[in-house]
């Protein structure tokens, strides 16, 4: 087979060497759509940076950390994970390495930091789960050690770069579906306030409803999402439920049916079991979220990052299928 090279690549992309060069070590200087081409053009001959030349040309492992999330209930656990998939091939294609690790909670995370940072020669870290008051960002960046975060510093001073789902419009988007349907008397069903994440989901349900509607809380679960229906559907229930995740939805979906409610169900997420029961849901771009923390973290490690944090909100899409 014959070897690939970038000239290869930049003959398939229709550019030239120095524009594969530059999107390999320098993408910000490359507009968005010839970046989109060479990718693709990488992705598709298999073209592999050379990394042992690279390390001793610019004195990086091009190695980067990220957190993998645990199982949870099996379904909304995997939304991170096809973070971390769309994250590991976006760092591929940039010529980097992702390292997974584990931790239980704030203390536990910062403590591997310490650790990692000690036994292996890292180049950054991507945070996920960001929540009010988190601890990691300030102790990584008392060190200097360069990070970016898929969630926003919620409540927090923004001095870094992050990248965030537009939660409170995926919620509003579902809402004003169902209004469009004709339901009038739409619930929320979502976890309990405090969340920065659950909390614009709660925020962009209300927003698109004016006034307030039937509200339920339960943390993230099935059974527990299921409990919390009951009682919203009990006395003058409402036609429609908009939930913070697919798995409260599952539960409320299963209240309804052993309740003989009819009423239209929306999670958020669109995870596999969604998609397999056919249950309308709040879809997130991940795979387009980690290329673009990869894009920051690039810039930030390049030197090329603009003097101010660089903030990056997509908007989510609502899949409408069965249940609403």
């Amino acid at each position: 087979m014959e070897k690939v090279t970038i000239a290869t690549v930049a003959q398939r992309a229709g550019v030239s060497r120095q524009t594969v060069s530059n999107v390999i070590n320098t993408p910000d200087v490359v507009r968005e759509e010839t970046r989109e081409r060479v990718r693709e053009a990488i992705s598709a001959l298999g073209y592999r940076v050379n990394q042992a030349a690279r390390q001793m040309r610019t004195g990086r492992s091009r190695l980067i950390a990220v957190r993998i999330e645990p199982a949870r209930d099996g379904i909304n656990g995997s939304v991170l994970d096809r973070f971390l998939h769309g994250l590991t091939d976006a760092a591929g294609l940039a010529g980097y390495r992702v390292m997974l690790y584990t931790a239980d909670g704030d203390d536990a995370e910062i403590a591997t930091y310490d650790e990692l940072l000690n036994a292996y020669d890292l180049d950054a870290f991507v945070l996920t789960s960001t929540h009010h008051g988190d601890p990691r960002t300030s102790w990584l960046a008392a060190r200097d050690v360069p990070f970016v975060t898929f969630g926003r510093p919620w409540g927090a001073p923004e001095t870094h770069s992050w990248v965030d789902i537009d939660n409170a419009a995926g919620t509003a988007a579902a809402t004003e579906h169902l209004l469009a349907a004709g339901h009038q008397r739409i619930g929320f069903l979502g976890w309990p306030a405090g969340s920065g994440v659950g909390d614009a989901r709660r925020e962009g349900w209300h927003r698109a409803l004016g006034p307030w509607g039937p509200v339920g809380e339960a943390t993230d679960g099935v059974e527990s999402g299921a409990v919390a229906a009951r009682k919203m559907l009990q006395n003058d229930p409402p036609t429609a439920i908009v939930c913070a995740s697919d798995s409260l939805a599952l539960g409320a979906l299963q209240a309804a049916r052993e309740l003989g409610r009819e009423c239209a169900v929306i999670g958020f997420d669109d995870t596999a079991v969604a998609r397999a029961i056919g249950l309308t849901s709040v879809s997130q771009p991940l795979a387009e979220a980690a290329g673009r923390c990869m894009d920051l973290l690039r810039e930030l490690l390049d030197g090329h990052a603009p003097s101010h944090p660089t903030n990056v909100l997509l908007p989510p899409s609502l899949v409408v299928r069965q249940t609403a």
